[in-house]
């Protein structure tokens, strides 16, 4: 049963019974005030067009079902640099023009401690995230990985404060050879977090393959998920491969069953970030030559994952 206090189920029934007393209509009222079903909040990130300008992009989020994008620097997209380039009241009014927001910013070349002017920049375009990676030793278990995640925390305090009053969340994604790469080290990360100005970017890719470990781990992660980035390993994308083979990272092409993930975030009524993703090799190309294309591929991974609701 969901929680609901006592005050908020009386006051509920009086208003209904007022209702009532009004209108003949109220089975119909009551349907049209019904909670919507849950949905996700799907983000597009910049790097999967390549190097494509921003003003082929910004047209394409909308049609992937998207409310906002997600810009890349180099090596992986061009949009943040191409953003400093135009200037901000012209990505400014490409925004409102495509009805979208910047959703986020990544900057791992930045690293988390160096993300003070990307705060400045997130706050006065309103977006609320930017996404980063951890810092400090890699390869620990235990006692010391808990050290470590925390001696993490401690260092970023400073950083999460102005995050805070900028109105921005600092992602911090999973990734291999870090030090937050391991469920153990995301769970830490999700108990030791001072605040919601810190929360956690998602990449199964980074994880073993594992479908209901994957889904236990996003159930135990909860809220303190900022960013889903749905993509699986598939076939890796270290080397170059047959297309079809590089595809494989996205929801419905891989082998990894994306349900008992979809699951626990439909559980917890997630309200953060959905973003289909995947990499090119090399970086810096889009994933499919034509930019329909790329588009097309977004929304076949998007069906499978709603699919899955």
């Amino acid at each position: 049963m969901s929680p609901i206090t006592r005050r908020r189920f009386n006051s509920t029934c009086a208003a209904a019974a007022a209702v009532g007393l009004a209108s003949p209509l109220l089975g119909e009222d009551s349907a049209s005030s019904a909670k919507p079903p849950f949905a996700f909040k799907y983000l597009l990130g910049s790097s999967l067009y390549g190097y494509q300008s921003l003003e082929d992009i910004i047209p394409e989020v909308r049609k992937t079902g998207a409310t906002a994008i997600d810009i890349w620097p180099m090596v992986h997209g061009n949009q943040r640099e191409q953003l400093d380039e135009m200037g901000e009241a012209k990505f400014a009014e490409m925004l409102k023009q495509a009805d979208i927001q910047l959703g986020c910013i990544t900057q791992y070349k930045l690293g988390p401690f160096g993300l003070r002017d990307e705060f400045a920049l997130a706050s006065r375009f309103g977006c609320p995230t930017i996404v980063s990676g951890g810092a400090g030793p890699k390869g620990l278990t235990g006692s010391e990985l808990k050290a470590a995640v925390g001696q993490f925390i401690e260092k970023l305090k400073p950083h999460l404060e102005i995050a805070e009053a900028s109105g921005v969340t600092l992602a911090i994604e999973n990734h291999a050879n870090n030090l937050i790469e391991s469920p153990d080290s995301l769970k830490w990360l999700a108990e030791m977090r001072p605040s919601s100005a810190l929360g956690i970017a998602f990449a199964p890719y980074h994880l073993p393959q594992q479908a209901e470990e994957l889904g236990q781990l996003v159930g135990d992660l909860g809220e303190s998920i900022e960013v889903f980035y749905a993509w699986q390993h598939g076939q890796g994308s270290v080397k170059k491969l047959p297309k079809a083979e590089e595809m494989e990272q996205l929801p419905g092409l891989g082998s990894l069953d994306f349900q008992p993930m979809v699951q626990a975030l439909k559980k917890m009524n997630f309200q953060g970030w959905m973003e289909i993703f995947m990499h090119p090799v090399p970086r810096g190309v889009p994933i499919l030559e034509k930019t329909s294309e790329v588009t097309e591929a977004v929304n076949k991974s998007r069906g499978y994952l709603e699919g899955l609701l």
